[in-house]
């Protein structure tokens, strides 16, 4: 028994039926190249399947934005589905498969961002700059992980921002994060680049590469899932305002239990993900649903994203 305050999303197939009925199929009549499924029967929908299959029929340009978090290169269990580590060789060829396909989906606008860890990042960094072109590396801090008595204890990951062309969106001021002002300077008694408020001095500023106010999903928190790699919806969040605008479309051909989706959703855009295992897609559709009404996200609020464990 989960106690009260245990907030994690784990129902099965069985349970989430109706959440599972929600979800487009992949049509297996669709076996030739110029079977394309229609943009308008994607759109703000999950569909159940192998993306690299689906990902050959899907529209050319119908995505703005193309958030992917792919298998890194390690054995991991994802719900009895298990991806094994494979040769640098191997994981290039399966990087480059995926890459190569998601190339025609973006529009000449768009942006790509591709999560890794430190060994998958240099094969991704040199496929990814075969299709796209690559803008930066953005580090992140995980909080968590293991300890090891020989080693470093692993706590980065990385994402790598590459767009389809010299023209594309990136909205600066949409992701200024609030810091707290250590030793505030005053011109001619008033705050320079700083506000005063009741919970303190704060100055908003241009986000660098390396973010360290990223939480990453617990128990008590309404939007953690059982998955074993979910991504924080205030990280997902960062991508989606700085990369595209309301309205606009965000694709994850890895959709995992839905961060990304749920994330487009609270914030005015259409999205569509494709996720192989119906567990994942079950929870997707069940935070889809609670985004209905629950439009919050931790850490950013009032157009502010804040330092981990200030206030919000």
């Amino acid at each position: 028994m989960k106690s009260s305050r245990n907030k994690t999303i784990d129902i099965d197939t069985e349970e989430g039926a109706v959440y599972l009925g929600r979800c487009l199929r992949y049509a297996r009549r669709y076996g030739h190249a110029d079977d394309i499924v229609d943009a308008s029967a994607i759109i703000d929908r999950t569909m159940l399947g192998d993306s690299l299959k689906i990902m050959r029929h899907l529209p050319n340009e119908f995505a703005d934005l193309i958030i992917a978090d792919p298998p890194y290169n390690m054995d991991k269990d994802f719900d009895g589905k298990s991806f094994k580590k494979a040769s640098d060789s191997d994981y290039k060829e399966y990087t480059e498969e995926w890459l190569k396909l998601s190339l025609p989906l973006l529009k000449d606008t768009g942006t790509i961002y591709v999560c890794c860890d430190w060994r998958s990042s240099p094969a991704v960094y040199e496929v990814l700059g075969r299709y796209f072109k690559i803008r930066n590396r953005i580090t992140w801090q995980r909080e968590k992980g293991r300890g090891a008595k020989a080693n470093w204890k692993n706590s980065m990951e990385d994402i790598w921002f590459a767009t389809k062309s010299d023209r594309y969106t990136f909205n600066i001021d949409a992701v200024k994060i609030r810091r707290r002002v250590i030793a505030p300077y005053k011109k001619d008694g008033k705050p320079k680049d700083w506000e005063e408020t009741e919970n303190g001095n704060f100055r908003n500023t241009c986000p660098s590469n390396f973010w360290d106010d990223i939480s990453v999903p617990y128990w008590s928190m309404s939007e953690n899932t059982a998955h074993p790699t979910q991504k924080p919806e205030k990280l997902l969040a960062k991508l989606i305002l700085a990369s595209s605008n309301e309205g606009d479309t965000v694709f994850d051909p890895f959709l995992g239990s839905g961060s990304t989706s749920v994330t487009a959703k609270k914030l005015g855009r259409h999205y569509f993900g494709i996720e192989q295992n119906e567990k994942y897609c079950v929870w997707a559709e069940k935070r889809l649903e609670m985004a209905d009404t629950v439009k919050t996200i931790q850490g950013y609020s009032d157009g502010i994203f804040w330092e981990r464990n200030t206030i919000h």
